[in-house]
């Protein structure tokens, strides 16, 4: 009750305030208020695709990414290996490298796991695929959460012959769940032959992993590459925060051992990861031109707004107003179009955010951008950045017309109409 009495005095002493509120834009003469609600417009579309753009690409790189990450990890401890094959080099199991890996405060998990290139047989089929075994401790969340049919393999107990497949592959061997299926896999230069059963069929939209991968029991690379239960192909390592990969790759560089090596997700997959940078850019040029034309527009809008109330400055600059006064009272005005076009502007971006987010009526296909819809994402602080630096340069891009009033001579104003 008090803060209400304050503002009430406040404005009742505010003489700028007290007449650009006795002439609102709402009751502003018919020359004016057609521009008016273009700046309306302006501002409140450009402010809701400013909001709209940004929640889509920051949606758009986390979904991708996540599941990059969550297939692949965000490090991978690998040996050095000239070869540039498939076939890895082991990695022991030490004491040593066990060690480093467990008092790194920067890590939250990390897993075992090895790749075999083969090949899948049916009575019609030949299919080349990537045959990743992973271990009892594997993170199997992201997979499950991309299962379409069948479960996760049972890897507990004695070595498994389950195998979860793509659905990509499972299109082209015509393959369904239960359904026994053979691969071969060469080492050294014998061929071997290993029967599976798939228990589950995954889609991850995205074609790298999709098109080639399947996923089982680690013990069965093991037995193929003849390696001891503490030799695998690879560890997995997952961080608590993303944005250190880097300087936590470079660190574990240094504590480990001299003939093992890490690699980050965006070191794998750079072409991925490059092209999802770009949007940075893309967006920053659709920001700059979007809060340029709703600037532009209110400096189109003061113009009019003065020219129309020349009349009105000359009394004021007759009676004694200092020109400070009157370049705050058309200040007011602009700040009301703004702060009710970003209103607006705000409405829509938001509706249109949270429809997406939990309706998904806008859809993609999965084939060339990894996803079925379009994913938004939107932070608080985001939100907030958008819509001050919005006020904030609408208002300074004012300066310059605001001066006009200083030409505005009360002889030559008085006779204006």
């Amino acid at each position: 009750m008090c803060f209400s009495y304050f503002c009430k005095k406040f404005h009742s002493l505010n003489f700028e305030y007290f007449i650009a509120k006795r002439i609102a834009p709402d009751k502003s003469e018919n020359y004016a208020r057609p521009v008016i609600r273009i700046s309306y417009v302006s501002i409140a579309l450009g402010l809701a695709l400013m909001i709209i753009s940004v929640a889509i690409v920051v949606g758009f790189k986390h979904s991708i990414s996540s599941k990059i990450i969550g297939f692949a990890s965000d490090l991978q401890i690998t040996a050095y290996n000239n070869n540039e094959s498939l076939e890895e080099q082991p990695v022991v199991l030490t004491d040593e490298l066990l060690e480093v890996l467990n008092k790194d405060p920067e890590i939250v998990h990390f897993q075992s796991t090895a790749i075999k290139a083969g090949v899948l047989k049916t009575k019609d089929q030949i299919q080349g695929i990537v045959f990743k075994g992973v271990g009892a401790g594997y993170d199997k969340s992201f997979l499950e959460n991309h299962i379409v049919e069948g479960r996760f393999p049972d890897l507990t107990g004695k070595k498994s012959t389950e195998v979860l497949i793509s659905q990509q592959i499972a299109d082209k061997l015509n393959l369904k769940t239960g359904d026994n299926l053979r691969a071969w896999f060469v080492t050294g230069t014998q061929a071997r032959g290993r029967k599976f059963k798939v228990s589950g069929i995954y889609k991850t939209s995205l074609e790298e992993f999709d098109h080639a991968y399947i996923i089982g029991d680690l013990r069965q690379v093991q037995k193929l590459n003849n390696w001891n239960k503490d030799q695998v192909g690879s560890i997995e390592v997952m961080v608590k925060d993303t944005k250190m990969i880097g300087d936590i790759g470079m660190e574990l560089n240094r504590e480990l051992p001299f003939n093992l090596r890490v690699t980050t997700v965006m070191d794998q997959y750079p072409e991925i990861f490059n092209w999802l940078d770009l949007l940075d850019m893309n967006v920053a040029v659709i920001l700059t031109l979007l809060i340029l034309v709703s600037a532009i527009t209110m400096i189109s809008t003061l113009l009019v707004l003065i020219i129309e109330r020349t009349n009105m400055v000359g009394v004021l600059k007759a009676l004694g107003t200092r020109n400070r006064s009157i370049r705050k009272i058309f200040l007011y005005k602009a700040m009301y179009i703004i702060l009710k076009g970003m209103f607006w502007g705000n409405v829509i971006g938001l509706a249109f955010y949270f429809i997406q987010l939990y309706f998904r009526p806008v859809g993609l296909s999965p084939e060339d951008y990894y996803v079925n819809y379009v994913p938004v994402e939107l932070s608080l602080s985001y939100f907030l950045l958008l819509n001050l630096g919005t006020f904030v340069i609408c208002l300074l891009m004012l300066v310059a017309p605001l001066y006009y009033i200083t030409r505005i001579e009360p002889a030559k104003a008085l006779r204006y109409e």
